[in-house]
C-alpha cells in the first residue's frame, strides 16, 4: 500500500493563523481656546498685519458643546477677523485633514454662526470690501440720534486719550435693535456672563461713545417704572472696545450716565452685577462726587470726630458709624447714588478722613468687618434666625452653602460645629481683607487724582496770570 504525500501548498500542513482585530484611537478633540484666534481690525491694511489687535484671553470653549472641544480635525487653525468699522466678521478655517474619529466631525461654521450670526461674512474679499462700503456705518447710525452734551472733567480721561473730540449719542426705540444685532458678538465674547438684551423691549436705551467715525464703546441702559411716579436707570451692559480700553473712556461714559440721571431726575442709577473692574471705577467716581457734596461732608465730620475719640469699639456702637438716613436720602435725591453703593463709598470717605490712618486702623478694620458680616450674614447675625453661609466643599468649591436656623430663640452660633465655625470665620476674614484692599486702592486713586487736579488748577491760574 502506498503512502499518501501532501504537497507544500496543501493547507492542511500549515498552522492555523489568528486574525488580529485593531481598534482606532478615539478622537480626543481639541479645545476651541487652543485653535481659535480673534483679531480686531479697523482697516483693510490691518488684515493679516502682525500688528493687528489680538483678543486674548477669551474663553471660547463656552460656545462649543462637548466641554468646548472640536472633533474630527487634524491641524485645525481658525483665525477670526472682526471689523471695528462695520462689526462684520470673517473666519479663515484651515486644517490638514478631517475624519470621524468616533466623536463625529464638528460643524465649525455652524458654531461660529451661533456667535456672530448674520455679521459673519463667507468670503475674505467680501469682508475687505466692507471697510469701504460700510465706512460711514457708525456715522449713519448716530445721524438721527440724540446728542448728549457733557462737560469733560479735567481728569475724565487718561493722558493717553483725548476726550475733547468724543461725542455721546443716545439711541432709543427700533434703531436699538438694528445696531445692537451687530454688537451682540462682541458682547458675548467680551462681557463675562452676558446675555443679549431684549431689543423689542422699549425700556432699553443704547449710549454710544464715538470719536470721528469710530465707536469707542457703548452702554445698554434699562429704564423701569418706580411707584408712584418715577423711573429708575439700570446699567445692564457696558463695553469699551479692546483697543481703547484703559484710557479713561469707560469712566467718561459712566460720568455721562451720572449726569443724565441727575439732569432727568430719575430715582437712582444702579448697575446690574458689576464686575470688579467696573465697580472700582464706579467707586472712584462716586467718592470724588461725594467729597464735594456738602451734606455728606457735614455728616462725615461728626462721625469721624466721634470715632477718633473711641478707645475700644463695642458692637453696640457700630451703628453710630453707618451713614445717617438723612445723608442716604440726600445722596439719592441729588446724586442718584443708591443706598448700597453709598454705604461702600461711606467707608472709603471715613478712611480718607482718618489721617494718619495707622493710628485708627484697628478701630477702622472693626467697622469694615462688622459691615461685611452684616452683608453676608444679615443684620441680625448676632441673634436668632436663619443664616445662609457659603462653605466650600470637595463637591463644589463655589456653589456650596450651609443654612443655620435657630429654635426657641437659641443663638445660631450654639448650633454650629467648631469646624463649620472656623470655616465661616476664615471665609469672612478673606472678605474683610478683600474689602480693605479695595478701600486702600480707591483711596490712593482718589487722592492722586485730587492732587493732580489741584496741581493742574494751580498751573492754569499761574499761566493765566502770566498771560495778563
Amino acid at each position: 500500500m502506498g503512502t499518501k504525500h501532501h504537497s507544500s501548498s496543501d493547507p492542511i500542513s500549515e498552522p492555523k493563523k489568528r486574525r488580529r482585530v485593531g481598534f482606532s484611537k478615539t478622537d480626543a478633540g481639541i479645545e476651541a481656546n487652543d485653535c481659535i484666534t480673534i483679531y480686531i481690525v479697523s482697516s483693510a491694511e490691518e488684515v493679516d498685519s502682525p500688528n493687528s489687535f489680538c483678543l486674548e484671553p477669551i474663553d471660547l470653549n463656552q460656545f462649543f458643546e462637548d466641554d468646548g472641544r472640536i472633533f474630527g480635525y487634524q491641524g485645525l487653525k481658525i483665525t477670526i477677523l472682526v471689523s471695528l468699522i462695520s462689526f462684520h466678521a470673517y473666519a479663515d478655517i484651515s486644517f490638514e485633514s478631517s475624519s470621524d474619529g468616533g466623536r463625529g466631525i464638528t460643524n465649525v461654521k455652524s458654531a461660529l454662526e451661533n456667535i456672530f450670526g448674520e455679521s459673519l461674512v463667507d468670503e475674505k474679499d467680501a469682508f475687505l470690501k466692507t471697510f469701504s462700503t460700510e465706512s460711514q456705518y457708525v456715522r449713519s447710525v448716530v445721524s438721527n440720534a440724540e446728542t448728549l452734551q457733557h462737560k469733560v472733567s479735567k481728569n475724565g480721561c487718561s493722558t493717553e486719550s483725548n476726550c475733547s473730540d468724543v461725542e455721546v449719542f443716545r439711541i432709543a426705540g427700533s434703531p436699538v435693535g438694528q445696531l445692537y444685532s451687530r454688537l451682540v458678538p462682541l458682547v458675548l465674547l467680551l462681557v463675562d456672563g452676558s446675555n443679549p438684551i431684549d431689543v423689542l423691549d422699549p425700556g432699553w436705551e443704547i449710549y454710544l461713545l464715538v470719536q470721528a467715525d469710530k465707536l469707542l464703546g457703548f452702554a445698554a441702559v434699562y429704564r423701569f417704572y418706580r411707584y408712584p411716579g418715577s423711573t429708575r436707570m439700570r446699567l445692564g451692559q457696558i463695553l469699551v472696545m479692546p483697543p481703547y480700553q484703559r484710557k479713561g473712556y469707560g469712566r467718561f461714559l459712566l460720568e455721562v450716565l451720572n449726569r443724565v440721571a441727575v439732569s432727568e431726575n430719575v430715582y437712582d442709577l444702579t448697575i446690574e452685577e458689576p464686575e470688579d473692574s467696573l465697580q472700582h471705577v464706579r467707586l472712584c467716581i462716586d467718592v470724588e462726587r461725594l467729597l464735594v457734596f456738602d451734606p455728606v461732608q457735614q455728616s462725615l465730620e461728626s462721625v469721624v470726630s466721634h470715632l477718633k475719640q473711641e478707645k475700644l469699639l463695642e458692637k453696640s456702637y457700630m451703628c453710630k458709624y453707618a451713614p445717617p438716613l438723612s445723608a442716604v436720602e440726600d445722596v439719592r435725591k441729588t446724586l442718584k447714588i443708591n443706598k448700597k453703593q453709598f454705604t461702600q463709598c461711606w467707608d472709603i470717605l471715613i478712611y480718607l478722613r482718618l489721617a494718619p490712618i495707622d493710628k485708627y486702623m484697628e478701630i477702622y478694620q472693626a467697622i469694615v468687618s462688622h459691615r461685611v458680616k452684616a452683608e453676608v450674614l444679615g443684620k441680625d447675625s448676632e441673634g436668632a434666625g436663619k443664616q445662609v453661609i457659603d462653605v466650600p466643599t470637595e463637591h463644589d468649591q463655589e456653589m456650596s452653602f450651609v443654612m443655620f436656623k435657630s429654635r426657641n430663640g437659641q443663638s445660631s452660633s450654639s448650633i454650629e460645629t467648631a469646624d463649620n465655625q472656623s470655616i465661616v470665620e476664615e471665609q469672612l476674614q478673606k472678605l474683610v481683607d478683600q474689602r480693605m484692599k479695595q478701600i486702600k486702592l480707591i483711596a490712593e486713586k482718589v487722592s492722586s487724582t485730587k492732587a493732580a487736579a489741584m496741581k493742574a488748577e494751580v498751573k492754569f491760574r499761574h499761566e493765566k496770570k502770566e498771560s495778563l
